[in-house]
């Protein structure tokens, strides 16, 4: 039986057993990681995935963290006055050797996806739980409230900072003055159009 999977952008053509280099995961020597985005199954019968297979899987252990071999990019203008430049680069790389193919129950199987390396610091920043505990209740509050931003002027961030002052609605802004009011600046022509859209 082989699949076909794709990862790091690339597609690969694997079988049980095979090894391959492919763009760095965030993963460990030695642990298991699985990839889900199998675009075609074959063997006795052949099974193409629309883009992909569902249920389908790859599982992998991961041997090593290596390099690639170094590229030399070399760049040379001709004439008087030329320039050169020579940069060298060396990919990472990770070394894996597919275990199983599942042609089903992949979701089930309890073995953690395979994550690029460029992915992982992005989906831990992405959760900072202070911030992101205070971010919903203000969404809350504007929801439930009228949209700010039709009065002209009033941006989404203006609008962000008068639903924190407790402001969510046209008929609490044209309620405000706006030259005693104690919070974010007020404009007196935001107060007429709320007045107006109340």
């Amino acid at each position: 039986m082989f699949a076909v999977m794709k990862t790091g952008g690339k597609q690969y053509k694997v079988q049980s057993g095979d090894t391959l280099r492919i763009e760095k995961l965030a993963a460990d020597t030695g642990e298991t990681v699985q990839f889900n985005d199998i675009l075609m199954l074959g063997g006795d019968t052949v099974v193409v995935g629309s883009p992909t297979v569902d249920g389908a899987a790859v599982q992998a252990e991961v041997i090593d963290q290596i390099k690639g071999d170094k590229v030399i990019h070399f760049v040379k203008r001709r004439r008087k006055h030329s320039s050169q430049r020579t940069k060298g680069h060396r990919q990472q790389l990770t070394l894996v050797r597919v275990t199983d193919i599942l042609a089903s129950g992949a979701d089930k199987s309890g073995v953690k996806a395979a994550i690029g390396a460029g992915s992982a610091p992005k989906a831990a920043a992405a959760a900072p739980g202070p911030a992101k505990a205070a971010a919903a209740p203000a969404a809350a509050t504007a929801a439930e409230g009228d949209d700010l931003t039709q009065i002209t002027g009033v941006g989404p961030a203006a609008a962000k900072k008068l639903n924190e002052a407790g402001i969510t609605t046209f008929a609490q802004l044209a309620a405000i003055d706006a030259d005693t009011f104690e919070g974010p600046k007020v404009k007196p022509e935001w107060v007429e159009q709320a007045k107006e859209l109340a």
